[in-house]
């Protein structure tokens, strides 16, 4: 049996240090301990830039001379992403490229000046035309896709085959939803005779933060010599390639969604007038922020625009049920605040006397968007 492992390791940028902490101490050292311990085994990470930015403010310098070990003895792979883990088809194509652009300074920084991963982590595993182009233009070759992408159903891929997007360039590695979905360690006792091929990927959180795991089945599992695991730029090295032409979706996509051509639904819900609001809001601060690009505090101002953009600012607004899954109930009011706060912080980070008349417009917007969320998260979720 070959185990193909993706793993995406993401704490918000303006997360309280806590959940960054704890995330940690559960899941992340767990990941590099158990990778050490077992020199054979090879796993593919997706660490955003501003989770690195946060181990280094924290003191974990340690967690990331230990991944920087893994990575020269070809232990682990680590692919690009955007920087704050914006939803890259919802993001301007301006927004998108900064964001790559500084994920990779910042994987420069703690890597090495001549440090450019091979594969790239669309975040969410969201997937869109123009974001693909654009990666596919800064000199990526390959992304990882949940096989939903294929063609809108699931069940669909030869996942022995790298499948090349016709829409992009860009090979792509689709991965098992069946098995992602799972706690994998549980899973793959089954598989382990015979010649299987799985390709798994999930968020690292999964291994100890979500699922506590008491009785240490991933270790077990990385105990056993039966299985192989190798890196994704490994498999798509050798892997026989056929042509594809994937569709808008998400990791979370269902058939239902695609049919209904809301490949994003989880972050933009038309039906969803607190997320359409925090868009609206969200896209006059991008084009406020980038038409005062000359403003003497433009960078303080772009601080705060890019941690509102992260994904979660929209996810926590969903009210979708994922305690299936290993996750939370999306619905948070603090969490949405704390997003919407930022496009407010941008704005008023803004120097220049001639943005008085925009601010005190932002002012009644983030008011009467901050009104609605709590007024929604009193009627319909306290309690209930």
């Amino acid at each position: 049996m070959r185990w193909i492992n993706f793993l995406h390791l993401y704490q918000p940028a303006n997360t309280d240090a806590y959940h960054v902490k704890e995330a940690t101490e559960k899941s992340y050292l767990r990941l590099v301990r158990a990778l050490e311990e077992h020199p054979e085994i090879k796993f593919t990470l997706n660490i955003t830039g501003c989770l690195f930015l946060r181990f280094e403010e924290l003191g974990y310098t340690d967690l990331i001379e230990r991944l920087k070990k893994l990575l020269d003895k070809g232990q682990i792979e680590i692919t690009g992403t955007a920087a704050y883990h914006g939803l890259l088809p919802l993001l301007p194509e301006e927004e998108i490229i900064a964001q790559i652009k500084e994920n990779e300074d910042i994987l420069r920084k703690y890597f090495g000046a001549d440090f450019k991963p091979r594969g790239f982590f669309m975040p969410e595993m969201a997937y869109g035309v123009t974001a693909a182009k654009i990666i596919k233009q800064l000199g990526y070759e390959w992304i990882v896709l949940d096989e939903i992408a294929f063609n809108g159903k699931l069940n669909q891929v030869d996942f022995s085959k790298v499948y090349l997007d016709e829409n992009s360039g860009l090979k792509i590695v689709f991965r098992s939803r069946a098995f992602s979905n799972s706690y994998i360690p549980d899973k793959l006792i089954d598989f382990f005779d015979g010649e299987n091929l799985i390709i798994t990927g999930t968020d690292a959180e999964l291994y100890g933060l979500r699922h506590e795991d008491p009785t240490a089945e991933l270790e077990k599992v990385l105990k056993v010599k039966s299985f192989s695991t190798e890196l994704f730029s490994e498999f798509v090295a050798k892997a026989e390639l056929v042509k594809a032409k994937p569709v808008a979706c998400s990791w979370e996509s269902n058939e239902s969604d695609l049919r209904k051509n809301e490949p994003y639904i989880l972050w933009w819900n038309k039906k969803n007038k607190i997320q359409i609001a925090l868009w609206d809001f969200a896209n006059f601060t991008q084009k406020v922020i980038a038409d005062n690009k000359a403003d003497d505090n433009y960078v303080w101002a772009r601080w705060h625009l890019v941690r509102g953009l992260a994904s979660c600012t929209f996810w926590w607004a969903s009210g979708h049920d994922f305690t299936h899954n290993f996750g939370p109930n999306a619905w948070s009011p603090d969490d949405i605040e704390r997003g919407l706060s930022e496009f407010i912080r941008a704005i008023r980070s803004l120097h220049d006397v001639t943005t008085r008349s925009t601010k005190i417009k932002a002012e009644k917007v983030y008011i009467k968007i901050k009104a609605m969320i709590w007024q929604q998260h009193w009627k319909n979720h306290w309690k209930k």
